[in-house]
């Protein structure tokens, strides 16, 4: 084997080139931080799975795909998008605690998942004990319509109509404690009206009945319902952010008629608890380039939809502060799961 002569304060000193090879690779791998990084330098290895605990067609789905593209474009591997929806995300978010903690499944969270750790006494995971943050992708506000032919033509009018007919008006949602669930219950709340809940396994079978007539109300995703207030296949009565939005500016705003009243809906990535934290903070950087991407902003923001960009343990400390506001709207609403 060829030696190579390295200069060196004594004399005789040499190293074999395979040595030299060796040598460097363990000083990157230090570098990247010991196994943890040659995990991180590998990632990922095969295919990925991102497991949307929702049914397709929903803006979770929507964006999941967008994210699952441009990933397997950046990381030079293929993510998948693969829908588990039941039980409002509880279905599809177990599958994933029980998945290899190696970053290579991947759950697709909302602000559903901080509300079931009140709403669901009993299911199988604690969202911050079995599952670590990796990255939020966007946040939009919600919109409350009306099914074609219900005698209230706005916020007023519904307000008006629910509070003298206490019981007799229904909204409909993808199931309990689902974003489009709570703001209903929120609604119920500080509006005082008394509106019965009917859940639906999926947004797409809640969106469904109430463009067929068959239920009063629903909120649902900005982006998902504008086109079909445009088309009247709807009547859009208000939206649920802070300030009239820029799709629909001439609806009001909830709290515009309901002061307190804010109801938004966020998604997210995390992954299985023990998945190495060299894996989560690639994942980050390369979920956080690609929520900055000033042509994705631009098409997001058109559709009603805010980026949303944060460390792993950013994200963490957001998710944290949302469990503890959903459950006081949980404790005033008395909402329960049916």
């Amino acid at each position: 084997m060829r030696m190579l002569a390295i200069a060196a304060p004594w004399r005789g000193f040499a190293i074999s080139s395979s040595n030299l090879v060796r040598a460097a690779f363990f000083s990157t791998l230090m570098l990247f931080g010991g196994a943890g990084g040659l995990a991180a330098l590998e990632y990922p290895s095969k295919r990925v799975t991102i497991v949307v605990p929702f049914a397709a067609g929903g803006s979770a789905d929507v964006y999941a795909r967008i994210l699952a593209q441009h990933l397997s474009e950046d990381l030079k591997q293929t993510f998948i998008v693969e829908n588990r929806p039941g039980a409002g995300s509880i279905v599809g978010t177990e599958t994933v605690k029980t998945a290899p903690a190696d970053g290579h499944t991947l759950l697709l969270i909302s602000n559903t998942h901080t509300v079931n750790e009140t709403l669901f006494e009993k299911k199988n995971y604690a969202l911050m004990d079995d599952f670590v943050a990796v990255a939020p992708i966007n946040y939009a506000d919600l919109v409350l319509v009306s099914r074609p032919g219900l005698p209230a033509k706005n916020m007023a009018e519904l307000i008006k109509l629910a509070q003298s007919q206490p019981g007799k008006l229904t909204y409909a949602s993808s199931g309990p404690g689902t974003p489009y669930h709570m703001a209903g219950e929120m609604l119920k709340a500080l509006g005082h009206m008394d509106i019965l809940h009917v859940p639906y396994r999926t947004s797409s079978g809640a969106r469904t009945d109430v463009v067929g007539g068959h239920v009063d109300l629903m909120f649902d995703a900005l982006t998902t319902m504008v086109e079909a207030i445009k088309g009247a296949q709807v009547v859009g009565l208000a939206t649920t952010g802070q300030k009239r939005t820029s799709q629909l500016p001439e609806l009001p705003t909830v709290a515009e008629y309901v002061p307190g009243y804010e109801a938004t809906i966020w998604l997210g990535v995390m992954a299985p608890r023990k998945t190495p934290t060299e894996v989560v903070d690639k994942l980050n950087a390369a979920i956080t380039a690609i929520v900055k991407r000033p042509d994705l902003q631009a098409s997001w923001r058109s559709q009603g939809a805010e980026p949303m960009t944060m460390s792993p343990a950013e994200f963490a400390t957001f998710m944290q502060g949302d469990i503890k506001k959903w459950a006081e709207v949980v404790r005033i609403s008395g909402a329960k799961v049916e």
